[in-house]
């Protein structure tokens, strides 16, 4: 059996992959789950540590740890958010990452017909990351806090691994840093050791396509602006 892949179907998947933020209510069978990570599996870990650690939510339990969630998102007098297990985003963003920044939230929320002083809708809209945006599966990634920041890069790996295998089942998906926002409640829904802590969050499933949020489509900056050869 040949071992060559074509690089049309490796790279639709790649390239089809993006960030769905409404799902359609349809089931995702365990089966195609298990497979997904069963694949995902083989990205490479530095000593093959295989550092990652997943909590397949669906059904009750998601509507459960989304009911837990939303209820501190939407407290009286305004979020209640915990301290963050690690830091995600900078403390202070500078060009080109800030008007990257703002223009994926600008687009989104023009899409969404939003306007900039519209802090309510702005805030549910954000809630939707807490309802795994109507996704039947919802999963949660958490790592040994012993595990240095090599496992840290390899964990990324695998979670684009789950991405692309998901593509190629006609999956969809959204890895959200949203959850480190309420990681000690996160921790405790699923039974997490002291000995770990929450990495982030995904929403999988069929993505709708008559959402107008998933219209969003995102620039990526050209090979050239940041990359140098050396002959």
């Amino acid at each position: 059996m040949s071992d060559v892949i074509s690089s049309v179907d490796v790279d639709r998947a790649i390239t089809s992959r993006r960030s769905v933020r409404a799902f359609l209510s349809k089931s995702v069978s365990r089966e195609d789950i298990e497979i997904i990570l069963q694949v995902a599996s083989r990205a490479p870990s530095g000593a093959n540590a295989q550092p990652w650690k997943v909590h397949v939510l669906t059904g009750r339990a998601l509507r459960r740890l989304s009911e837990l969630l939303l209820d501190e998102y939407n407290a009286p007098g305004g979020p209640a958010v915990q301290p963050r297990p690690y830091q995600y985003y900078p403390e202070e963003w500078v060009e080109p990452y800030l008007g990257r920044r703002r223009k994926v939230g600008f687009d989104m929320y023009r899409l969404l017909g939003i306007a900039r002083d519209e802090r309510s809708r702005m805030h549910a809209q954000t809630a939707r990351n807490y309802e795994f945006f109507g996704a039947p599966v919802g999963l949660i990634f958490a790592i040994d806090k012993r595990m240095p920041v090599g496992s840290w890069l390899d964990y990324g790996l695998f979670i684009q691994s789950i991405m692309i295998s998901a593509r190629g089942r006609g999956l969809d998906s959204c890895p959200q840093a949203a959850f480190i926002d309420y990681a000690d409640t996160v921790a405790e829904f699923v039974g997490l050791p002291q000995s770990e802590m929450v990495v982030c969050g995904m929403s999988l499933g069929y993505a709708d396509p008559d959402a107008v949020v998933n219209r969003l489509d995102t620039d990526r900056a050209p090979v050239s602006t940041f990359t140098v050869f050396h002959d």
